[in-house]
């Protein structure tokens, strides 16, 4: 009797385990469509905004040709000189937030990407 019962309760336990796997797998692959979603929405949002950087760049060189009636040459350079300058801005806060304390697998993980991206292995 003692070995029915434990073969009832192996087979119950069985079928709560291969419940939860099913559903755990259902989760992942919801997780994984979201996930792959969001990604594309992502890149269209930034293609969108790099198009409108480049209009508004085309924009302010022509407003500053216009306006203020310099030539061609100083308008590039007044724009490659404001450019160069947020970009600067912008490296030095992005660097500053990215010297936060990792864990060493991120760490880890991070120096073998880095690696792998720049050629170095």
């Amino acid at each position: 009797m003692g070995r029915s019962t434990f073969g009832k309760v192996t087979e119950l336990m069985s079928s709560v385990m291969d419940l939860h796997v099913k559903i755990a797998l259902q989760e992942a692959s919801r997780e994984k469509r979201r996930l792959i979603g969001g990604a594309v929405f992502l890149g269209m949002g930034i293609t969108l905004a790099t198009f409108a950087g480049v209009a508004a760049q085309i924009a302010l060189l022509l407003w500053l040709h216009q306006s203020l009636a310099w030539s061609w040459l100083n308008c590039a350079l007044a724009l490659a000189g404001l450019d160069l300058a947020l970009s600067g801005l912008f490296l030095r806060i992005g660097g500053g937030m990215l010297k936060a304390p990792f864990l060493p697998e991120t760490r880890l993980g991070i120096t073998r990407t880095t690696r792998a991206l720049t050629g170095r292995f």
